[in-house]
């Protein structure tokens, strides 16, 4: 397995489930994996073991994964879909009944429900790992069973495998202006209140950004679910490549969080993709390294809303793959460097990581992005991302005046001080990212002390 280790993904409610298909649709693809798990081609090394097993009858492989949701609806369409023979029908958990998109029932009966048996299949999958890296986790905190079981699931991660696992998760957040469901801004700061000591890195990414690529950059009018979550798929297969693929350059999954979180609680980074480019304007995309590093670092590439801007950045990761070389990356951050086009905070100058894959993504037929033989990942930690937790701290606030549906947890198992204490926590945290922005330079310092 050489040093790498494997990565367990835990896929966790509605839209958590709705991205798996979306995700393991792309690492097939990639890895010339067929529907039923069998390896088309012999790989050229074993860097796919750090996702995927060798299952029963060789040369069959199986995800290394486990879904989980409160109802079977839409496990049971994985059950019955296209990849029906590639997940191991131990690893898809569905209980009965929905957690009515109640953050306190996910957390409490649907917990006392499928706690158990979720995290049996984990371990199931785990014990067969020789070296387990960590976790990655994809749910949504606007319902309840992201948001409540989710939760539950990431604190037990974390109790039974300990903090020397790094936990990433992708959470997909209530978007500014879109709401199904009136009471996600509760989930949603219970949800983060709960869990933000579990996770050390989290990537926000709001429906609202998608619909915006999706309409405005992909023209695609009326955007599904699925048109969604294949950028999302597309995003998180490049963010995955240099774990998945041998490369010049590999960042691991412990050094994304040594490289962008300076402090514990400060671990919400954007996330930008280039090149989004429709496949109605082009055949194929040929962009250089610099027009998709610059293009990382467009609002309209990002998969969350809020200004960078704005704000200052304290770390980059940026994940290229295809045919990229390492001189061209090198003239791209130094013109950058030059322009100052970027305000870092003065503790950390010029703080970019660099990763390299050399497999190039790979496209779904039939998709909305037009094929590119390279593309590029950014990950940035920016103090502006604060906006976005305001925004739905405002939301939580109005709710919370009238106590309007605070009953329905209460009815649930919670106790009402833990509201308080969500939105305590998230306006913490805003002031953190507030503090960090306005670290003046130290000859700035000195003239403060004097008055």
């Amino acid at each position: 397995m050489g040093s790498r280790g494997e990565i367990i993904q835990i896929h966790i409610g509605q839209a958590g489930v709705q991205i798996a298909n979306a995700c393991w649709e792309l690492y097939c693809l990639e890895h010339g994996i067929l529907s039923n798990g069998r390896l088309m081609t012999k790989p050229c090394d074993d860097s796919f073991l750090t996702f995927f097993e060798f299952s029963g009858q060789d040369p069959c492989v199986q995800p290394r994964l486990v879904m989980i949701d409160s109802e079977p609806t839409v496990i049971d369409e994985i059950r019955t879909g296209a990849y029906r023979n590639l997940f191991h029908p131990d690893t898809l958990i569905s209980g009965k009944d929905d957690s009515g998109s109640n953050f306190a029932r996910g957390y409490n009966l649907m917990a006392s429900e499928l706690l158990d048996r979720a995290m049996n299949a984990i371990r199931r999958v785990a014990d067969r790992c020789r070296s387990l890296r960590g976790f990655l986790v994809f749910r949504a905190i606007g319902g309840g069973t992201g948001s409540g079981l989710g939760t539950r699931i990431m604190e037990k991660l974390v109790e039974d495998f300990g903090k020397k696992m790094t936990i990433i998760e992708f959470l997909v957040y209530p978007s500014p202006s879109i709401s199904p469901v009136i009471v996600e801004p509760y989930n949603a700061l219970l949800a983060t209140h709960f869990s933000m000591d579990c996770a050390d890195v989290s990537f926000i990414v709001d429906n609202e950004a998608l619909y915006d690529i999706c309409a405005n950059t992909l023209n695609v009018p009326a955007p599904t679910y699925t048109n969604l979550n294949r950028i999302l798929g597309q995003v998180v297969a490049s963010f995955t490549a240099t774990q998945r693929f041998s490369g010049q350059s590999n960042v691991s999954f412990q050094e994304l969080q040594t490289n962008l979180v300076p402090y514990p609680r400060i671990h919400y980074p954007l996330i930008n993709y280039a090149p989004l480019v429709p496949i109605t304007n082009s055949q194929f995309v040929n962009m250089s390294t610099a027009q998709l590093t610059s293009q990382c670092f467009q609002m309209s590439t990002q998969m969350v809303r809020c200004n960078p801007a704005h704000g200052k950045y304290m770390a980059c990761v940026l994940l290229y793959r295809g045919d990229i070389a390492p001189n061209e990356i090198n003239t791209t951050l130094e013109n950058i460097k030059r322009t100052k086009s970027f305000k870092f905070v003065d503790w950390s100058p010029t703080g970019f990581k660099i990763g390299v894959s050399s497999m190039p993504p790979v496209y779904v037929p039939k998709g909305d992005l037009a094929p590119a033989s390279r593309a590029c990942v950014a990950i940035s930690n920016n103090t502006n991302i604060r906006i976005a937790w305001c925004r739905l701290v405002n939301k939580f606030d109005k709710l919370y005046q009238r106590r309007a549906f605070v009953y329905h947890y209460v009815g649930e198992g919670l106790e009402e001080g833990n509201f308080y204490e969500a939105s305590e926590n998230i306006c913490q945290l805003v002031h953190d990212y507030l503090e960090v922005d306005a670290t003046a330079p130290t000859s700035a310092r000195g003239s403060d002390q004097a008055d």
